[in-house]
């Protein structure tokens, strides 16, 4: 069997051009293989922040930090790998900045949402329905909940609200009814094929079941990983570790996690009028970031063609513009 492997890194071009921009630190919140970190580190190496310029890699997965830490041997000293949460990124980052480089400015934070080809196609992980496996889809494979015990311990109308809820199904209440009967029935609803066979089961056609499918795993992921509560805290913790000038950049890849990077970052670039029909000439309080750009930034056909994956990306990047003198 052909071994799992990561995924080229989506973007990894313009997530350069539109993140380092100065020396400094340089976090990659959700490290997976390492594509995106090795491309931040080949900018800084070759560009003029190399001796004053740190990266740091965040990822749940020991697997992924495995695989990174070899990707990057080569650059030596100056990265960091650190096991944990990306919505952990304060704690995490101020302990190893205070240890490693207390003199440094954070001058980029970055999260790619995806998940790894690694996982997707690893049987064992059972984060997807087309691979025999377990329902697992934990990202850190040491946590307490999966897929499997989520199935079996939520009732009828709680699981049903994950479907809807993460997933965006029309159906939830349908599947969500069906999959109960069946545990109720003595099916131990643990992999990855028992769930998909009953979805099918309640989906007519094709096309409609593969989108159910993905939908139901993604809900399910979303659900074990407590993903969308993670990302909140990350919106609310990483804009405030920018230096002046620093740059956040998340690359989203459904309409949930868009959404919520989308409203986060427009509600940290509106200036505060007060309440409305105040008429004021200037602003009670004048905002502290600004967007890059105010449409996602989104991949060029020529790299969709090669990385399917990337056709579904959405690139949001905000700025810390604190000093004033920010350059374009």
């Amino acid at each position: 069997m052909e071994q799992a492997s990561y995924h080229e890194p989506v973007m990894a071009r313009e997530s350069v051009e539109l993140l380092v921009r100065m020396p400094g630190i340089y976090v990659d919140c959700t490290l997976g293989g390492g594509g995106h970190a090795e491309a931040f580190l080949n900018a800084l190496h070759h560009g003029e922040f190399m001796h004053s310029s740190f990266v740091i890699g965040i990822d749940q997965d020991t697997d992924a930090l495995a695989h990174a830490a070899r990707r990057l041997e080569r650059f030596g000293g100056s990265y960091r790998l650190v096991q944990g949460n990306f919505g952990d990124v304060d704690a995490i980052v101020r302990e190893i900045r205070s240890t490693v480089a207390p003199d440094l400015p954070v001058a980029g934070v970055f999260a790619d949402l995806g998940v790894s080809s690694f996982q997707i196609d690893t049987p064992d992980r059972g984060f997807s329905y087309l691979r025999p496996g377990p329902l697992d889809m934990r990202m850190d494979p040491g946590g307490d909940v999966t897929a499997a015990s989520l199935v079996r311990s939520l009732d009828e109308r709680e699981l049903g609200d994950v479907f809807y809820r993460f997933g965006e199904e029309r159906q939830s209440r349908r599947i969500a009814a069906a999959v109960k009967r069946a545990v109720a029935s003595g099916a131990a609803m643990d992999t990855t094929i028992e769930l998909a066979s009953v979805v099918r089961s309640v989906v007519r056609g094709h096309e409609h079941q593969v989108k159910s499918l993905s939908r139901i795993f993604q809900a399910l992921r979303i659900a074990v990983n407590e993903e969308m509560a993670v990302l909140e805290q990350f919106l609310e913790d990483a804009p405030a570790l920018l230096a002046p000038c620093g740059r956040l950049g998340v690359m989203s890849y459904h309409s949930l996690e868009d959404r919520m990077v989308k409203q986060k970052f427009r509600s940290l670039s509106e200036d505060d009028w007060g309440p409305r029909g105040v008429g004021l000439r200037e602003p009670l309080k004048a905002a502290g970031y600004r967007l890059v750009s105010s449409k996602p930034v989104v991949a060029a056909q020529a790299e969709v063609e090669v990385n399917p994956r990337a056709r579904s990306a959405k690139l949001r990047v905000l700025e810390n513009k604190e000093s004033g003198g920010c350059h374009g």
